[in-house]
């Protein structure tokens, strides 16, 4: 079926300005701009009940939609490919067991609360016994898993605390969480596939491997190539063909989500020279058109003909799982390795947050994960971020309340996300010319702690 392509161009134009206008409004209120995205995305489609009487200002077509979806899958690969380049390999050795710990109970218990919920939601722990329903618990208390630290660490920073052994504990523990809830994802997107267990782990562990092996050789012409062209956009694209090709292989020959493909791309260059270079690219390239396709397309694609105030309790549920058991897990971890009382409810409430990562796997499984028995993820998933973006602040604020300490350091944290902001900051790099090193290098410093910015 052929479509309009100035329909295209059309509904482009319009995403991106709402994108953006909800983004910047959402974050003059204090909340994620991933946030107002997505209600754009509701605002200008036929989502919503209110097109009834006020109809959205895009209708795409089947076909339309289908080019919207394949900007927006795009989108969530450069989301995870970022995250695997902020990964700071030196950092997690420096962490030690307790992060590693602490990383492990705050993607375990939330998981296992998240689908617990969602099962007693759909009919009873006895649903279980039916394969499809426990694969859409799985998937929706995967969701659960996720930190987003971006809030953290502006909060501690205010605090002072950014530099102490709890704040780089926690931000330690939110890289390791990320590669956990990767791991955990590839495999219940495997066991998606065929509900063997034995034959999922000798995907995961197949795909694995090959992500090493091919890893290091990437990582030795990615050293190559940044010493013939430092500083220069042919190394960037040569990056974002290896994120591409990870995340085809991922899931063509091994099952496994494209967007663990894309991120372990990002692992694998990270740490790298120039790897901040090509982050600053990413944001360029993610952040002014794919990423803000990717929040619309969730908003525009959205279904809530299945959705019943009723389903409100599942929200709540939801929230309430996905926020206690970040505290419970992560702090009681916390407080086995000594941490004082203060500083273990520090380690639960620094590990609340949620962002655009847990959209990401929402959006993975979002052809298994559709409203049943009346619970619609999509809206939990969204009044979980909004929720746990207020409440992370305020906890962390309380919690230290009389003990604010200087914090005399300026270094950009090292978080696995990025903020869109920091496209306002980076954005003259599009002017630059692409074979001019010194002029790109002229502002690299400044640039690498922009591109370090959280994603709000």
């Amino acid at each position: 079926m052929e479509f309009n392509v100035m329909q295209i161009l059309l509904d482009c134009g319009i995403i991106l300005f709402a994108t953006k206008a909800m983004g910047m409004l959402t974050r003059k209120l204090g909340l994620p701009q991933v946030a107002g995205m997505i209600i754009a995305g509701l605002l200008i489609g036929p989502a919503l009940f209110i097109h009834t009487r006020f109809p959205g200002l895009i209708h795409p077509t089947e076909t339309e939609m289908a080019v919207l979806k394949s900007f927006s899958q795009i989108g969530v690969v450069f989301i995870l490919f970022s995250s695997g380049l902020e990964t700071d390999f030196r950092e997690m050795k420096r962490s030690g067991v307790a992060a590693t710990c602490i990383a492990f109970a705050g993607v375990l218990l939330p998981i296992a609360a998240g689908t617990a919920v969602a099962l007693l939601f759909m009919g009873g722990f006895r649903t279980a016994q039916d394969h499809a329903k426990l694969m859409n618990a799985l998937f929706i208390g995967c969701i659960l898993s996720a930190t987003s630290v971006g809030i953290t660490v502006e909060t501690l920073r205010e605090l002072g605390k950014l530099k102490t052994k709890i704040g780089t504990t926690v931000l330690s523990a939110a890289i390791i969480d990320d590669v956990i809830g990767i791991i955990v994802l590839s495999i219940i997107t495997g066991l998606n596939g065929d509900g063997s267990i034995g034959s999922t782990l000798l995907h995961v562990l197949g795909f694995f491997v090959f992500t090493i092996a091919a890893g290091l050789l990437l990582r030795m012409a990615f050293r190559l190539l940044v010493r013939i062209y430092p500083h220069k956009r042919r190394t960037s694209i040569f990056a974002f063909s290896a994120c591409f090709l990870f995340a085809y292989c991922a899931e063509t020959f091994f099952g496994i989500a494209a967007i663990t493909g894309a991120y372990m791309a990002g692992l694998m260059l990270s740490g790298l020279g120039d790897s901040h270079f090509v982050d600053r690219k990413v944001v360029v390239s993610g952040y002014m058109f794919f990423t803000p396709m990717f929040f619309a397309y969730i908003g525009i694609s959205a279904d809530f003909s299945a959705f019943r105030l009723s389903g409100m309790w599942f929200v709540l549920a939801f929230v309430a799982a996905g926020v206690l058991g970040k505290i419970i897990g992560c702090g009681a971890v916390a407080r086995c390795f000594g941490y004082g009382k203060r500083e273990s409810l520090a380690a639960g409430f620094g590990m609340i947050a949620r962002g655009e990562v847990a959209l990401a796997v929402y959006a993975t499984g979002q052809p298994l994960i559709a409203a049943q028995g009346g619970i619609d993820p999509l809206v939990a998933t969204i009044f979980l971020i909004i929720t746990s973006s207020i409440l992370c602040p305020v906890f962390l604020k309380l919690v230290f309340r009389g003990h604010q300490t200087a914090d005399l350091e300026a270094s950009a944290p090292h978080s696995v996300t990025i903020s869109s902001e920091a496209i306002e900051n980076v954005h003259h790099d599009l002017d630059a010319e692409p074979d001019e090193p010194d002029e790109l290098h002229h502002n690299d410093e400044n640039a690498k702690k922009n591109a370090k910015r959280i994603r709000s």
